[in-house]
């Protein structure tokens, strides 16, 4: 067993031993008929390969610390949190709602992220990459998730209650008012899994950000205020994103003669 500046620095052998647990996975689901050893298998190689890419790139980095190498690396996560948020939706959606999309889910999260390392961390410099880089994670990836979530939420509560909408919209509702129920149901669905997270930290279970400084050697004390500090800023980011999408999305949906424009 050695140890790398406080923390257990695991053997390749026992690294390796890990995928264990994805062989428990495949037998399962062989055993059961699931069709889904391919998934697993793709998903398994790929996180290893690119988390090992991702520490090679993050060792340099941080050996390396520059505020042009930090905000590349930002708007990397960026481009590929807008690309998975379009692969994730399950409805069509047109250039525009596309580009309101990508807009939401970019300021919202540089909005709360700069917010949180200026006002919140107060780190210095500014551009520090390992507080930036990590942070922004977090930040990005639950935000992605949100407006994921609230998008697939919104289409579809449109389309599927299509005739409810346009026979509102005749009787002399506004969009927004005829889109109300499901626009509120979109920002509830993308905001309710870290809700859920914050009902069940500390208590069902340990966030990794967390658990990992613990295991560093920080003051269990410390690394609470710290999961604190980045749940709120979290909870920020996620709802600044819906509310943005929400805000000028739902209006895209609609035509200058207040009619729904919605693929059936």
């Amino acid at each position: 067993m050695k140890l790398e500046k406080g923390i257990i620095d695991i053997e390749l052998w026992r690294f390796i031993a890990a995928y264990a647990f994805v062989l428990l996975l495949l037998f399962i689901v062989k055993w059961r008929g699931v069709s889904r050893e391919k998934q697993i298998i793709l998903a398994s190689f790929r996180m290893t390969i690119q988390l090992i890419i991702a520490g090679y790139i993050l060792t340099y980095i941080f050996d390396h610390p520059s505020p042009l190498l930090t905000l590349s690396i930002i708007l990397i996560m960026e481009a590929f949190a807008i690309m998975n948020v379009f692969k994730q939706v399950r409805y069509g959606m047109d250039i525009k709602l596309k580009g309101v999309a990508a807009f939401s889910l970019f300021i919202g999260t540089l909005a709360c992220l700069f917010y949180f390392n200026m006002v919140v961390i107060h780190f210095s410099p500014w551009y520090e990459p390992r507080y930036f880089i990590p942070i922004a994670g977090m930040i990005v990836g639950n935000s992605m998730t949100g407006i994921t979530l609230g998008i697939n939420t919104l289409l579809g509560g449109l389309k599927d209650h299509r005739e409810k909408v346009e026979g509102a919209l005749m009787l002399g509702a506004t969009p927004k008012a005829a889109s109300k129920t499901y626009v509120d149901n979109a920002f509830d669905s993308a905001i309710l899994p870290t809700l859920n997270n914050m009902l069940g930290m500390g208590i069902i279970f340990l966030p990794g950000m967390m658990t990992g400084q613990i295991l560093s050697g920080i003051s269990p004390l410390v690394a609470i205020e710290y999961q604190i500090a980045i749940l709120l800023g979290i909870v920020g980011s996620v709802a600044l994103t819906v509310i943005l999408f929400i805000l000028l999305g739902y209006k895209q949906l609609f035509t200058k003669e207040a009619q729904l424009n919605i693929q059936p």
